[in-house]
């Protein structure tokens, strides 16, 4: 075995799963985990743990993982993580945990999140579940959102010792997890809601069909019904748009509608809430979100066209997500922008106006600015198109919750430690906060403000 190379991890063929909406990659077995693990250098130091947004004391469990101890592995990471299988699928491990990793120096990085995945569904197969040993507090803390965000923060306080109540608006638990990771990246009943019944073993009770600011407002959770504090992981569900001529016609979708009648409505198959199946898609947009609507649109029976202003280097979806689009089949028509949308004599996407361009300074954010090149223009045919450009906020719950600041952005002001707001007993964290990000920031959120609202009751005593 050659330690500097990874054991490679088992796909779906490239050519049947463009067809299908089962999971592409097939993880490891028990043998491929444990060389895997044996790779490991058990740093004394770990930097692969700094780069961990929840903190998983990731050589401890590899050690376990290494000599078989599978289960001992499951309790090291469910310490640190309500969803370890989710994470183990779709974090960028390589830009955190493994982006760090030292083997990775002179090899390649350990396969972090492939074994912290193999673990979570050894512990699914063997029925293992997270325990609560803390003492109940006899005190009631309301989470508003089910998604990673929510359920980390509710997985936290429920281990110590609150009686926690999560509200979720959707008739379905899980959040961004159900509705915008489609199916062949997260499988929904083998992982999601696996996930969320180790939660509710924790003691969390669930209530869907509930809009906070509807329904009830955070005021109300917690003048009438005895909520002491609350946690708002409602996400970031409200899709931008570029603002071009045409973004009305017919065949225009958000890339969060599109995926939500995919993955939630799971209008693949025979469904009330039908999708619109173009014979050519065009996705706008670079970002994981971007590849999972031109992979969806792929397996639908779509030729997918993903266009981007800046080139292959500064697309920000995970490496892997853009190989396996490659390898599908999508095409990539980069430092490529759209400057208006066609449409027929009835109002129906016809194609897009494109200007190519070129890489000039870069920006505040370090990325070098792309700039229009004259008389560059051109069209690309199709019949439908998905702006995926990023989300934020739905103002629902800050326009109806008195005392909460909130940004330009729309974005819920905390304190950056605990997730406090500017309204005594309210938290916050996600994208809520931050605006459209990853699952695993959402979580260490999560875990930051449970450890806050904590702190915040036992400063208030009985």
């Amino acid at each position: 075995m050659d330690v500097l190379k990874k054991v490679p991890v088992r796909e779906q063929d490239a050519q049947e799963r463009a067809h299908n909406f089962e999971e592409v990659c097939l993880g490891y077995n028990k043998e491929e985990a444990m060389a895997e693990a044996s790779r490991c250098l058990n740093c004394k130091n770990a930097q692969c743990v700094k780069g961990c947004p929840v903190s998983i004391s990731i050589p401890d469990f590899i050690k376990e993982v290494k000599e078989g101890n599978f289960e001992e592995a499951y309790n090291v990471i469910a310490q640190s993580s309500s969803l370890p299988a989710v994470c183990g699928r779709v974090c960028p491990q390589e830009s955190q945990c493994e982006g760090k990793c030292i083997r990775g120096i002179k090899g390649e990085a350990i396969s972090i999140g492939k074994l912290e995945r193999f673990v979570a569904d050894w512990a699914f197969e063997n029925n293992i579940k997270p325990s609560v040993k803390a003492e109940k507090k006899g005190k009631k803390v309301a989470v508003i959102g089910s998604g990673p965000s929510g359920l980390s923060c509710a997985g936290d306080l429920a281990k110590m010792g609150y009686d926690v109540t999560v509200f979720e608006a959707l008739h379905e638990l899980g959040g961004v997890l159900v509705y915008g990771i489609p199916e062949f990246r997260l499988p929904k009943e083998k992982v999601v809601k696996k996930e969320i019944e180790n939660v509710k073993a924790l003691g969390v009770k669930f209530e869907k069909n509930t809009i906070i600011g509807k329904s009830f407002t955070i005021d109300e959770l917690m003048d009438k019904y005895g909520f002491e504090a609350v946690y708002i992981g409602s996400g970031a569900g409200l899709p931008k748009f570029m603002g071009i001529p045409g973004e009305n016609a017919n065949g225009v979708f958000s890339a969060n509608e599109y995926l939500t009648r995919s993955n939630l409505m799971k209008a693949f198959r025979e469904s009330e809430t039908p999708i619109m199946v173009g014979k050519k898609v065009v996705v706008v947009g670079g970002g994981n979100v971007a590849m999972d609507a031109a992979r969806t649109a792929l397996r639908l029976g779509s030729e997918v066209h993903v266009v981007y202003r800046r080139s292959e280097e500064e697309l920000p979806a995970r490496v892997e997500e853009v190989h396996h689009a490659k390898e599908e089949g999508i095409i990539f028509n980069l430092l490529t922008n759209p400057t208006e949308i066609l449409s027929d004599e009835n109002g129906w996407v016809r194609g897009i106006r494109c200007i190519k361009m070129e890489l000039g300074e870069p920006d505040e954010s370090g990325r070098r600015s792309p700039v229009e090149i004259p008389g560059s223009e051109f069209e690309i045919e199709c019949d439908v198109v998905i702006m995926s450009l990023g989300t934020s906020p739905n103002p629902l719950i800050s326009s109806t919750t008195k005392g909460l600041e909130i940004n330009r952005r729309k974005c819920i002001v905390t304190d950056e430690t605990t997730g406090q707001t500017s309204k005594e007993g309210v938290f916050a964290g996600g994208d809520a906060v931050t605006g459209a990000a990853t699952v695993i920031l959402a979580m260490g959120a999560g875990r930051a403000a449970a450890k806050g609202i904590d702190e915040f009751l036992s400063s208030k005593g009985n």
